[in-house]
């Protein structure tokens, strides 16, 4: 992957939706995966797997 710096006024800055909306499904996938194996390095304590929700719902 080769890093690409494109310096643009911020009057001509387009939105990130734009930017992703041209991505594929699997383009923008992968970028997610990217972003949260960087967080993961990142951040010694963090657990590289999802959270676990549990809620009890007491019925009456």
């Amino acid at each position: 992957m080769e890093k690409v710096v494109k310096i643009v006024q911020l009057k001509d800055k387009t939105s990130d939706f734009q930017y992703w909306q041209t991505k594929s499904f699997e383009e923008r996938l992968n970028a997610i995966e990217e972003l949260r194996s960087q967080y993961i390095k990142f951040l010694k304590n963090v657990q590289p797997r999802l959270q676990r929700v549990c809620r009890v719902i007491n019925q009456a």
